[in-house]
């Protein structure tokens, strides 16, 4: 078996919380989304959204190092997150961690599941 370069890693996040109006707010997620990753000097190059008939919604943003995609169900006050940044150029390890725990304190979250994969 070939072994593994340091490609990226990838964190894939199950939450709970109690503050359901976010679950329901994709605009307010994708303005604050934009704000961290501007911070962290990430480029966004496309931006998805689906807002379903209960208010939920499904977005994904694109960016140069690779995506980050948010899928939320209010009825079960719960939201699936994942980001992935590639090491193309530099190691950006400590910044997919950074907007991961960011995302966590937006929400108002309790973790319920988390995995990190390096690719």
């Amino acid at each position: 078996m070939k072994p593994l370069s340091s490609k990226g890693l990838h964190i894939l996040l199950t939450l709970e919380t109690q503050s359901e109006d976010l679950l329901l707010n994709c605009r307010s997620f994708l303005e604050y989304t934009e704000s961290i990753l501007e911070t962290k000097e990430v480029e966004i190059v496309g931006i998805t959204e689906h807002i379903f008939d209960n208010q939920s919604f499904t977005a994904a943003v694109c960016l140069k190092e690779s995506h980050l995609c948010i899928h939320t169900w209010p009825e079960f006050k719960q939201l699936t997150f994942d980001v992935f940044l590639c090491n193309y150029t530099q190691d950006n390890t400590r910044k997919v961690e950074q907007i991961a725990d960011e995302i966590v304190q937006y929400f108002n979250a309790e973790i319920i599941q988390k995995h990190k994969i390096h690719r």
